[in-house]
């Protein structure tokens, strides 16, 4: 204790208080409801979705942080300080304590929005998901694969260690109707995986879950399905993206009570992730009222306004213009009805004995309903895929661009259909291939491999117009050997192997022709080897170490611990968003089937709908008689 005086124990101390004091109380899960973690009051959302829509071209246009990819590109919120400590006073006139986050880049810093919500009593819901290609699941062809794994694990990895983070989105209305709803096995998959990194990671509890929207032939399906099974597979929380109470809508018109009758058995908390409908302007949250009354309150807690920034689809609570912030007349109402008529009653958390503990049955497939309970599809292994790529004689060709994909998919499986079988990804039946879960890349030059051996390794066989290439393979050996051996030669088999490296790197030798653009070498493997990189835990190492090194000045830091998927037959396409306007039009004049909701076209999950060239007529004939 050399040279360490009362003075410096004392600004130890007063180092690790202040900071601690800096953070917002968790907020945790019991039963079907939310809670602070400290003196267990019911936690109820008083949310509002923040976050302004992405454009193309690769730029927003304003300076703030921005992802691209391809010719996609989204703002984040929480990495612009500027605009976020700017909002704050505003979200704060409308009593919000939760705003949610359709995007964040993982590679931006977010401390210091993320602590200016902590400090005005706010939390953040992120969707893990962002709309760029090889970033979400999507609908029209879901996969749950290492690309993906990679970019959820990496969001999780930025924002775990904010204590007012208080979960994720595995999904956002990835399902939209009956013939899609196989994705959400993938979904499922996601919530499975997710859950496990977090907790391998020993990272404090963070709820996954997911925001459905409003289609009452598939929404109970859903959320029965994902709250079905093993609590490790499930939703820690249920988000519900409503619009059916407009205007003079009452509890009963609204269908508000049949959906709190709905969700009155479920056992875990339920939310509305988005709510607002602006059918009637303004909006004078009739909703908002019934949402916070004790006719719901029992059931639901709480809901998420969409949402802040005025955007073409005329949902905005303000409008940004040069920097400056005006409020509009929905904002107006909103804060009036949040101060006057918003006081929900809850039930302490001690007091709190859930009887709801059951999981709902998993539903049977039927013409509303096409996703099987299990198997669900296989974790992301990075290993595997790197491993397989090494042992290929036959390989994409590297430069191939992947909107050349899609055509060698076709012919290879056309012409070969077993090839394919080790790239399976059937929500339908439960049939997945051991690589299935592989990068675009990998996957095919798997299928070329295949095709290429059952050709006898002709002269031409590895061609494919140029996409192609043979190469020197690798005899499989030690871990890859068990992996290779595991998923068999035709890919069919079952890996019970867990990955062992980060989701976008492997820890066997690799190969460069696996690689792929989109994933993150940041995010880990499912089962890594935890570590401790949260709570108080390391600060409290910290002052002891400094005290007992005599350093009288202790510096430390808490750490607290809808179009995405590109059709690569048909490489051009047309991305629809922010077009809720879409609802107020008759739907016989909606002839392409993707448009019965307009919910469909906002940013928020690389999921929007897409227009091919035989339908660009219909779009150009629709936008100019109905629209414009």
């Amino acid at each position: 204790m050399r040279g360490f005086s009362v003075a410096s124990a004392a600004m130890a101390a007063s180092l690790f208080v202040s900071g601690a004091m800096a953070d917002l109380d968790p907020i945790v899960i019991k039963g079907s409801k939310f809670f602070y973690k400290t003196n267990g009051t019911q936690f109820f959302m008083k949310g509002v979705a923040y976050q302004q829509d992405y454009q193309g071209g690769g730029s927003n246009g304003n300076g703030s942080a921005t992802a691209s990819s391809g010719n996609t590109a989204y703002t984040d919120p929480l990495a612009d300080e500027t605009s976020c400590k700017r909002d704050i006073p505003y979200l704060q006139q409308l009593q919000t304590n939760t705003i949610r986050v359709y995007a964040v880049d993982p590679t931006q810093n977010h401390d210091a929005c993320m602590q200016a919500l902590a400090d005005a009593g706010i939390y953040v819901i992120a969707d893990l998901s962002a709309p760029v290609s090889g970033q979400s699941i999507n609908r029209a062809d879901p996969s749950w694969d290492t690309d993906v794994y990679a970019r959820y694990t990496s969001v999780v990895d930025s924002l775990q260690k904010y204590t007012n983070t208080l979960g994720f989105f595995a999904g956002n209305e990835v399902a939209n109707q009956a013939n899609n709803t196989d994705s959400i096995a993938f979904v499922k998959a996601a919530v499975r995986d997710t859950k496990a990194y977090i907790k391998a990671q020993g990272y404090r509890a963070l709820g996954v879950g997911y925001a459905s929207d409003d289609d009452s032939a598939i929404l109970m399906n859903i959320a029965d399905y994902l709250n079905c099974g093993d609590s490790s597979t499930s939703i820690d929380f249920f988000g519900y993206n409503i619009y059916s109470w407009c205007g003079d809508a009452t509890f009963e018109s609204s269908n508000y009570e049949q959906h709190t009758k709905d969700f009155s058995s479920y056992n875990v908390p339920v939310f509305f992730a988005e709510y607002g409908c602006n059918k009637v302007e303004p909006r004078t949250w009739g909703d908002t009222k019934a949402l916070f009354s004790s006719e719901m309150t029992g059931v639901w807690s709480g809901g998420i306004v969409y949402m802040y920034f005025q955007e073409a689809n005329d949902y905005g609570l303000v409008t940004v213009s040069n920097g400056n912030v005006t409020p509009n007349t929905d904002f107006t109402n909103l804060k009036s009805v949040m101060a006057n008529d918003v006081n929900p009653t809850g039930v302490q958390a001690s007091s709190y004995s859930p009887t709801n503990t059951a999981a709902q049955s998993c539903p049977t497939e039927d013409s509303n309903w096409n996703a099987v309970a299990s198997p669900l599809p296989p974790s992301p292994n990075a290993d595997l895929c790197s491993c397989m790529v090494d042992s290929l004689s036959c390989a994409v060709k590297s430069g191939t661009p992947e909107t050349d994909f899609g055509d060698n998919f076709d012919y290879i499986c056309g012409h070969d259909n077993s090839a394919c079988n080790g790239i399976a990804n059937n929500g339908s039946s439960g049939t997945y291939g051991a690589y299935g879960m592989c990068n675009p890349t990998q996957k095919l030059s798997f299928v070329m491999n295949q095709y290429y051996n059952d050709q006898k390794a002709g002269a031409s066989a590895c061609d494919f117009g140029g996409a192609g290439a043979t190469k020197s393979s690798s005899s499989p050996s030690g871990t890859c050997s068990s992996l290779i051996n595991q998923a068999g030669t035709a890919g069919t088999g079952t890996v019970t192997s867990s990955p062992t490296a980060k989701a976008g790197s492997s820890s066997s030798s690799s190969s460069s022709s696996g690689s792929s653009s989109s994933a993150s070498a940041g995010a880990a493997g499912i089962n890594s080897i935890p570590s401790i990189e949260s709570g108080l835990l390391p600060v409290a190492l910290v002052v002891v170490v400094g005290i007992f090194s005599g350093v009288g000045m202790i510096a430390f830091e808490l750490l607290a611990g809808k179009l995405n998927y590109i059709n690569e037959v048909f490489p051009s396409l047309i991305p629809l968003r922010n077009l809720r306007q879409i609802d107020k039009i008759p739907k016989p004049q909606l002839t392409v089937p993707t448009f019965k909701k307009c919910r469909d076209f906002k940013m928020g999950q690389g999921s929007q709908p897409l227009i091919h060239f035989e339908q660009l007529n219909v779009w150009n004939n629709f936008m100019t008689n109905t629209i414009l």
